[in-house]
C-alpha cells in the first residue's frame, strides 16, 4: 500500500512539473526569432490585440505598393511588462491606426518584434526601452 501511495505521489509531481515547465519551454529569445539588422516600419489598421503570455501581440493589415493587404503580427513584452509600462489591455484597439518600427522576423513570415508603436495622432502608445533585449 505504501508503495503504491509513493509511486502515485512521485507520478503526480511529475505531472505536475511538466505543467510548470510546459510555458517556459515555449518562450523564445529575441535574437533566435527576430533580425536586429533587418528593421522595417508599418503603417496600418489594427485588426486583433491579444493580451496573453508570454507575449502581447497585435495584428495590422498593412496595403502594400500593390494595392493588397497583409495581416502582420507584431509582438510586444508581456503583459507584465506593459503594465509596468503604463500600458493596459485597452491601450491599443481595434481599429486604431498605428505605425510601427520593429525588426523582422528570421523566418520571413510577416511577422516583427515592435520596438515603436504610435497612433496616427502622433502619441505613442509603446517604446521599448533600448536596454531590455528586445523581448
Amino acid at each position: 500500500m505504501a508503495i503504491r501511495m509513493i509511486s502515485g505521489m512521485i507520478s503526480l509531481l511529475a505531472c505536475a512539473s511538466l505543467v510548470v515547465a510546459a510555458p517556459v519551454l515555449a518562450h523564445h529569445s529575441f535574437a533566435g526569432e527576430y533580425d536586429s539588422t533587418k528593421p522595417i516600419t508599418l503603417s496600418g489598421k489594427v485588426t486583433k490585440v491579444e493580451w496573453t503570455n508570454p507575449h502581447a501581440r497585435f495584428y495590422l493589415d498593412v496595403k502594400g505598393d500593390d494595392g493588397a493587404t497583409t495581416n502582420w503580427n507584431l509582438e510586444l513584452a508581456s503583459p507584465n511588462v506593459l503594465k509596468r509600462q503604463g500600458w493596459s489591455s485597452t491601450s491599443l484597439k481595434e481599429g486604431d491606426v498605428v505605425t510601427v518600427e520593429g525588426s523582422l522576423a528570421r523566418s520571413g513570415a510577416k511577422m516583427a518584434n515592435a520596438r515603436l508603436v504610435t497612433l496616427a495622432d502622433g502619441s505613442r502608445v509603446f517604446a521599448r526601452a533600448a536596454a531590455d533585449g528586445g523581448a
